[in-house]
């Protein structure tokens, strides 16, 4: 087999040689073995599956977070002649319906998709029809709750795998520690034998920590960049951090431009462009720029504010020296800008009357006959003040407690219109299909040009299910007779009753939030020792993620120079006066009296003043008042603690 899989890899790929870890995942997999990848960034897992597919006799299906990985990919694919597609938001009607027509004739060997996609009705009555010879999981360290980017979604991976009866599995990530690899290889059955971890250790990374003041930041950036000859990437925090920057380094002759989230994506693309061909020197950017950016020569990584742990850290300096060649991660540290990253934490953590609303809502809207209820995420999320990222873990948790059970989900608008006369469309069918189309389309209300289905009257008329509709509309929409455009997702799950009704459920799952808080915060915590560690930084890396082979020493790291970093705050966080706070809480509650029908709570003040943004603050307009974000440099523990002492003196 070995000669074989040199031969095609030769062929396909263009390459000589597998790299560490490469050829063991593949022949793991061509026996039939479900495994997981664990190379570290650039290392070289996605030819793990793309050599794979080739060898397998239906599709390779991947899931992947991230757009921008997914346009990468493809294009390398395309580059070598191998047949690949997505199904995304960003594809245009006719090329969606290109795609599906070609992985259906088998034209396509590999689909990317986001999991995202799993809940659209239309996607998973398609996916349903194709053979697929292997589920590819990127990033897989989403589906941990232990790991840092956990993606509630992903926790339904493994039930989206048995419905579709894939039989492998191939999870890939560059950062796991211990507890993460064994939570995702229980959760799809993958033996300890088949778990593929090449060492994590980078010789040629040169790691900095270097204890600098907020106000000569900027100045220690422009030295440091100065001194670099090739591309880099400076991460910031937040969006507007990233403009400063960049403004100020092209203000002093370095071709440099800021990237964000807030950019539309046809911006993105053109910065993302433009770095990858050498026009632009450095990217100034928060954690959105970066997956996927396969440019082997960036040469430095700067984190000019301190990252989100010591995974995103880790993933970040990963994206430098791909080629092998020398490249430096410097980390501009102090203890400024804690407060702002903990502040994404403490806004994720709903209220306990948020939680109780969710329940209560799903207790009367629950159908009785049928023991159903249905959600519209943005509505609820709204309603209820909680976010929807933790809405989404909210819900997970309630289908893991055996409350919920997802049934299916479906768009709550159909709309389409006539390419073909309908008299045409029914003239090429008979009998009884011909009799089912000519009552869907006698249940559409025409409006001018375009019709919105009813398929209660569907059903009420001819008693067929809601799926084989669907599958109607799409296989003319593939004839090209209609076209077909869906809005507004609806989630559709069945009630237990009798668990939805334990007295301690709504306090169960404050307290899980709870504790998911406390982890979150002490992950913050274990960032900043790790930066002010008097051992081997390289080494001590290598070790969080279970890697015990590395070197004790480097010799290549700030601490190995010794140079030991102490963070420490630039300036002391001022607070205002009491007398400030009472009258900026006074006016809060002013404002809210009359729009909610409970009392403002502790922690509605606590975000109010840290000037974290929730749902209850957008709905009513709450970031114009006085005092929002007055605190916003202060940690938020400590805003509690005053908020605390303060709140008998607003009651009374």
């Amino acid at each position: 087999m070995e000669a074989n899989l040199q031969a095609s890899l030769k062929q396909f790929f263009g390459f000589e040689h597998f790299r560490n870890g490469q050829e063991q995942t593949i022949e793991q997999l061509l026996n039939g073995h479900s495994s997981l990848a664990i190379f570290p960034t650039g290392s070289g897992k996605s030819l793990c599956y793309q050599f794979t597919a080739l060898h397998l006799p239906h599709l390779t299906l991947v899931v992947s977070p991230l757009l921008a990985l997914m346009k990468d990919q493809l294009e390398f694919l395309a580059a070598k002649g191998i047949s690949a597609a997505s199904i995304d938001s960003s594809l245009p009607p006719e090329r969606g319906r290109e795609v599906m027509a070609d992985v259906r004739n088998g034209k396509i060997k590999i689909l990317m998709v986001s999991v995202e996609r799993f809940k659209n009705e239309r996607f998973r009555e398609f996916i349903r029809s194709v053979p697929v010879s292997m589920l590819v999981v990127d990033e897989a360290h989403c589906i941990s709750e232990w790991g840092h980017n956990f993606r509630p979604d992903y926790l339904k991976l493994p039930v989206y795998r048995q419905d579709l009866n894939v039989p492998l599995v191939l999870l890939l990530t560059a950062t796991a520690t211990q507890k993460v690899k064994r939570d995702m290889a229980e959760k799809f059955a993958i033996a300890e034998q088949h778990v593929v971890q090449t060492g994590f250790y980078r010789s040629n990374l040169d790691l900095s920590v270097v204890p600098v003041a907020t106000d000569v930041k900027d100045q220690a950036l422009l030295q440091f960049t100065r001194r670099q000859s090739g591309p880099g990437i400076v991460y910031v925090t937040l969006q507007k951090s990233a403009e400063q920057v960049a403004k100020f380094l092209s203000l002093n002759q370095i071709n440099a431009v800021a990237y964000h989230a807030g950019f539309d994506s046809d911006k993105r693309q053109i910065i993302q462009s433009d770095f990858m061909a050498g026009r632009r020197q450095v990217v100034v950017a928060t954690i959105a720029f970066g997956m996927g950016i396969d440019k082997s020569d960036i040469r430095f990584v700067v984190h000019y504010d301190l990252p989100k742990s010591i995974e995103n850290y880790s993933q970040e300096i990963g994206r430098a020296g791909r080629d092998g060649l020398p490249s430096q991660c410097v980390t501009l540290a102090n203890l400024d800008g804690i407060n702002t990253v903990e502040n994404f934490v403490f806004g994720d953590t709903p209220e306990l009357s948020g939680i109780e609303y969710v329940l209560n809502t799903i207790r009367e809207e629950s159908d009785n006959e049928r023991g159903q209820w249905e959600l519209q995420l943005v509505g609820l999320s709204n309603a209820s003040n909680v976010r929807q990222l933790p809405m989404k873990t909210l819900l997970v948790q309630l289908e893991l407690q055996g409350v919920l059970q997802p049934l299916f989900a479906y768009f709550a608008d159909f709309k389409y219109k006539f390419v073909q006369p309908k008299e045409e469309i029914l003239a090429s069918f008979s009998g009884e299909r011909q009799k089912f189309l000519s009552i869907i389309f006698e249940c559409t209300q025409f409006k001018k040009v375009w019709g919105s289905l009813d398929f209660d009257a569907v059903y009420q008329r001819y008693s067929s299910d809601r799926s084989r509709v669907v599958v109607a509309l799409e296989y003319l929409q593939q004839q090209q007779m209609i076209e077909l455009e869906t809005k507004r997702i609806t989630e559709v799950f069945s009630v237990n009753i009798a668990a939805l009704a334990d007295p301690g459920l709504a306090q169960s799952l404050y307290d899980y939030f709870s504790e998911k808080e406390q982890k979150e915060i002490k992950r913050i915590a274990s960032l900043v020792r790790y930066f002010q560690l008097d051992r081997c930084l390289s080494h001590n890396l290598s070790r969080y993620f279970d890697d015990n082979n590395s070197p004790e020493t480097c010799g290549h790291c700030s601490v190995c120079r010794g140079q030991v970093a102490k963070l420490e705050y630039s300036h002391e966080p001022k607070w205002p006066e009491d007398h400030h706070l009472l009258s900026w809480l006074s006016g809060l509650t002013q404002h809210l009296a009359s729009k909610i029908d409970q009392p403002l709570s502790i922690e509605t003040c606590c975000r109010f003043l840290a000037g974290i943004g929730v749902p209850l603050f957008s709905r009513y307009k709450v970031r114009q008042l006085a005092g929002f974000g007055s605190c916003e440099f202060c940690r938020y523990e400590e805003i509690r603690r005053r908020v605390q002492i303060l709140w008998s003196s607003l009651e009374s």
